[in-house]
C-alpha cells in the first residue's frame, strides 16, 4: 500500500497503472523503454500494465508505441451522460454561443475541480474540442466560483485545503479570506466574473445552475478581455447568461 497526498492508503499497482496512463496521453503516445525510464519502473513492470490495458481496449499498440485506447472514449462518454445536467444545458449553452458570438461553457465540479463538460465556440476561432474535458481549479474560473458561492463553508474550506489557492495570473484571488468575500459579493449579485485570473486576455462570467436545493453546475461566458470588461458588455452578457441558467434550470425540473 502507498498514500497520497491526503495521507489516505492507495494501491501501488493502480497507481503505476494511472501513472502510465497519464504519460501515454502527455506523450501521445510511447514505448515500453521511454515509459519505464520516465517512471523508474522496470520495463517488465510497464510491459504487464500495457498488455493488460491492451487486453481491455483501454490500450493500442502502433508501429511499436502504446497509445491510450477508445475504451476510454466509452467510459468518458458514459461519464459525461450521467450528468443530467449535461443534457438540460445543451441547447441552451447553443443558444447562448450564437446570441452573444462568445465562447459558453457548461462547468461541473468533481472531487473539488471544474470541468469543462460541454462548450459550444460562437463566433470564436477557438476549438471548444481541445477544451472541454480539461480541469480548472475552482477558484480561477468563473464558473468554478459561481459554483463555490454556493457550497457550504465547510466545503468549499475541504476544497481549498485539498487543492490550496495557486495563483495562474497577478489577478488570481490567493488569500482565502479574499477569496470568501468574493463569494458573498457572487451571491448577492448573482454571477462571477473571472477577469485574467486563470488567462490573460481573458475574461468570463458564470453563474450557477441549481436544483432541489443544490448547485448543479455552472454556465459561463468567456471572451477576450478587450470586449468583456466593457460595462455595458458585462452587463448585457450576464442578463443573457442568468436567462440561460434559468432555461436549464427549467429543463433540470421537467426532465
Amino acid at each position: 500500500m502507498e498514500s497520497n497526498e491526503s495521507g489516505v492508503e492507495t494501491v501501488g499497482s493502480d497507481e503505476t497503472l494511472f501513472a502510465i496512463v497519464e504519460q501515454l496521453r502527455e506523450r501521445d503516445g510511447a514505448g515500453v523503454t521511454e515509459l519505464a525510464e520516465n517512471l523508474g519502473l522496470a520495463k517488465s513492470s510497464v510491459h504487464k500494465h500495457l498488455r493488460t490495458m491492451v487486453d481491455h481496449g483501454y490500450a493500442v499498440k502502433r508501429d511499436g508505441t502504446y497509445h491510450v485506447g477508445l475504451e476510454f472514449f466509452r467510459a468518458g462518454e458514459y461519464a459525461r451522460d450521467r450528468y443530467d445536467i449535461y443534457r438540460a444545458a445543451k441547447t441552451p449553452i447553443d443558444d447562448l454561443a450564437a446570441e452573444t458570438g462568445e465562447m459558453a461553457w457548461l462547468i461541473v465540479e468533481e472531487n473539488g475541480r471544474a470541468m469543462y463538460l460541454y462548450g459550444s465556440r460562437g463566433d470564436s476561432e477557438v476549438s471548444v474540442e481541445t477544451i472541454v474535458g480539461t480541469w480548472r481549479l475552482l477558484h480561477v474560473n468563473s464558473g468554478g466560483k459561481a459554483i463555490l458561492a454556493h457550497l457550504p463553508d465547510d466545503e468549499v474550506d475541504r476544497i481549498i485545503d485539498a487543492h490550496g489557492l495557486p495563483a495562474h495570473t497577478e489577478n488570481t484571488v490567493t488569500d482565502r479570506a479574499e477569496l470568501h468575500a468574493e463569494l458573498d459579493r457572487i451571491r448577492e449579485r448573482g454571477y462571477a466574473v473571472n477577469r485574467s485570473e486563470d488567462l490573460h486576455g481573458i475574461h468570463a462570467i458564470g453563474a450557477p445552475v441549481r436544483h432541489d436545493g443544490a448547485v448543479r453546475g455552472a454556465l459561463a461566458v468567456a471572451g477576450a478581455a478587450r470586449r468583456l470588461a466593457r460595462d455595458d458588455r458585462e452587463a448585457d452578457l450576464a442578463e443573457r447568461l442568468l436567462t440561460a441558467t434559468d432555461d436549464v434550470e427549467v429543463n433540470l425540473a421537467y426532465r
